[in-house]
C-alpha cells in the first residue's frame, strides 16, 4: 500500500516505522515543511498537516495486512508549524472491532516535541478486490 501512495511521496512524507502487536497497528511518519507548504500566514497549511496525519493513520490501520481505508477523520490544530520544521506523526490503533477501528495520531514538531495537532481516524477494512 505505501509503495503505491504517490500523494504521500509527492509531499516528501516518509515512513519511519510500522509495527503490529497484539492485533493493533502503530506507525510513525515524517514530513519537512517546504516553501510550497506554507499559507498566507507563513505557517504550514492545515490540509498538509492533515495529510501527514492521514498517511500515518493509513500505515497503522493497514499494518495487520487487511486492506483498510478511512471512514471518518477529524483533527484539532494545537500549534503552528513553520517553514523548515520537520513534523512527526505517531499513529496508534486504539481498538479494532469487526471490520472497524479507531486510530489516534499525534503530530509533533521534531525539534522541540511540541504538539502541533491531534487526529482521530475511524477505519473500515475492505475486501481485497475493492482496492482498485
Amino acid at each position: 500500500m505505501w509503495a503505491q501512495d504517490r500523494a504521500s511521496a509527492a509531499l516528501g512524507i516518509e515512513c519511519r516505522g510500522v509495527t503490529h502487536t497484539d492485533g493493533l497497528g502503530a506507525a510513525t511518519a515524517s514530513m519537512t515543511v517546504t516553501e510550497t507548504m506554507v499559507n498566507g500566514h507563513d505557517i504550514c497549511h492545515g490540509g498538509l498537516i492533515f495529510t501527514l496525519a492521514d498517511s500515518a493513520f493509513a500505515l497503522a490501520c493497514n499494518a495487520g495486512g487487511a486492506p483498510t481505508v478511512a471512514a471518518t477523520c477529524d483533527i484539532s490544530f494545537i500549534a503552528a508549524a513553520r517553514l523548515g520544521d520537520t513534523l512527526l506523526a505517531t499513529a496508534a490503533e486504539r481498538i479494532t472491532y469487526g471490520r472497524n477501528g479507531v486510530t489516534d495520531v499525534t503530530v509533533t514538531r521534531e525539534s522541540d516535541h511540541v504538539v502541533v495537532a491531534e487526529f482521530r481516524g475511524r477505519s473500515r477494512s475492505i475486501p481485497p478486490s475493492a482496492q482498485a
